[in-house]
């Protein structure tokens, strides 16, 4: 076995390392808005959530590297305490990856891009209309460990899906095949496929 001290690595290093093992990752596509009403895209890939009570969306937002301070979306959230996580399909890799270009804080990705925004229905962020589902959160707390980012923990309050997609009488789920990306390192990204279903057993009887 190939054994690693993590602390005595580079950040860097050590972001490469861990984000090229732990495979693969949601992609977290987030609409934000600041005070003046411009509409920020960008996507992240440190993202998971709780679905209980309450249902709590986590993202890791990642501090402008010259050491200016938080990224628009980490702005704008600490201003509004508003923002939408739209999902990511693999028909829409195109549009996600080219918000994460390096475009000025005075400057809208979906306006640049021509990205179609359609309104939230309990926060001010739009959401984007091509996402097949968005949900809407309100900031919860805010965790930071280091100024190279944040940890963002918003409660999900709402969300829109496109129809078809959810039976609102069973609160079931049918992608019919067309599940959201993952990420997995550098510039690559996944696709997923269903699997054979394993349903946790019973423990098994002791001697």
């Amino acid at each position: 076995m190939t054994q690693l001290d993590l602390t005595a690595l580079a950040p860097q290093e050590r972001y490469k390392l861990l984000t090229a093992l732990v495979i693969p990752r949601p992609v977290a596509w987030v609409t934000t808005q600041d005070k003046s009403g411009r509409v920020n895209a960008a996507p992240f890939s440190f993202f998971n959530l709780f679905g209980q009570d309450p249902a709590l969306v986590i993202l890791g937002l990642e501090h402008a590297r010259d050491g200016s301070g938080p990224k628009d979306t980490a702005r704008n959230i600490a201003a509004t305490e508003e923002f939408v996580v739209n999902i990511v399909t693999p028909d829409l890799i195109g549009p996600m990856v080219e918000t994460a270009a390096a475009y000025p804080p005075d400057v809208s990705e979906p306006q640049a891009l021509g990205l179609e925004l359609a309104p939230s229905s309990q926060v001010a962020p739009p959401r984007l209309a091509a996402a097949p589902v968005a949900i809407e959160c309100r900031l919860k707390d805010t965790l930071r460990y280091s100024d190279e980012r944040d940890i963002v923990v918003g409660e999900a309050v709402a969300l829109a899906a496109r129809d078809g997609l959810i039976d609102t009488d069973r609160m079931h789920v049918d992608w019919e095949g067309g599940f959201p990306l993952a990420r997995l390192f550098a510039d690559r990204y996944a696709r997923l496929e269903e699997i054979a279903r394993h349903p946790i057993p019973q423990p098994k009887e002791q001697p």
